[in-house]
């Protein structure tokens, strides 16, 4: 692969994890803070949604930025906005769902591509 793939997959892994952190973080600060008060999509409950979605949203993205375990680290991510898109926004329109599934595409595309060599996994 050329030099310019490698750069591609790292300004995919850069621009979409760090897009989704401003929306994990304020999670994270709110599981910090012990406020719980977060929806409960399907059905597991607030406190253990909040969990969750922090995993997907910001722990799970950190990961990518730096490039460890990429592919892995990708999945929980993708479950979350499979479930922002169809279950959170089921019955929205499709302007309304349609951040959730553009990250929801461009981590799909992070977890079949891996890393790439500029990465802590160097794949």
């Amino acid at each position: 692969m050329t030099s310019t793939y490698h750069a591609g997959l790292l300004v995919l892994r850069l621009g979409m994890s760090g897009l989704m952190l401003t929306h994990g973080l304020p999670k994270f600060m709110n599981l910090v803070q012990g406020n719980m008060d977060f929806g409960d999509p399907i059905g597991i409950g607030s406190t253990l949604s909040l969990i969750l979605t922090v995993i997907g949203e910001a722990i799970c993205p950190l990961l990518i930025i730096i490039g460890f375990k990429t592919r892995l680290a990708a999945i929980p991510t993708i479950i979350t906005m499979v479930v922002a898109a169809f279950v959170v926004h089921a019955a929205d329109p499709i302007a309304t769902k349609e951040k959730a599934l553009l990250y929801l595409i461009g981590f799909i595309v992070i977890a079949l591509t891996g890393a790439g060599k500029f990465s802590v996994d160097r794949k």
